[in-house]
């Protein structure tokens, strides 16, 4: 997946903007101003920060060599995802909507109702 695959899966996402609030090269996406996802470069290699449960990290970690916990973020609650070609790259869909979700679940319910079309 190159970056602008990868930007318009998460553009796509209800209500998402994208900012540069840390440099000019980190985009950051988020959720009526929540951040769900960061994407970097490191050594040329594009990585992605998700928010994620910390027992899916832990077993994500263990299957992935490419999926870390978190490049400067809380690492028990974010992963990074390295986009170096390997297996890990098949769950960057379900790790982004993932993420889009927890950030939503943490608004209050008729935000949930909105973005999420629960009731």
């Amino acid at each position: 997946m190159d970056y602008e695959q990868l930007k318009a899966y998460l553009m796509g996402k209800p209500e998402v903007t994208q900012d540069l609030p840390f440099a000019p090269d980190v985009p950051v996406f988020k959720v009526r101003g929540k951040m769900f996802a960061l994407v970097g470069w490191k050594d040329g290699v594009m990585n992605m920060n998700l928010k994620c449960q910390p027992e899916q990290i832990d077993a994500l970690t263990d299957i992935y060599p490419a999926i870390t916990r978190g490049y400067h973020m809380n690492k028990r609650h974010w992963l990074t995802l390295y986009f170096d070609g390997s297996d890990a790259e098949q769950e960057a869909l379900r790790l982004i909507d993932n993420s889009f979700e927890l950030v939503v679940k943490g608004m209050n319910k008729q935000a949930q109702q909105q973005l999420l079309g629960t009731s």
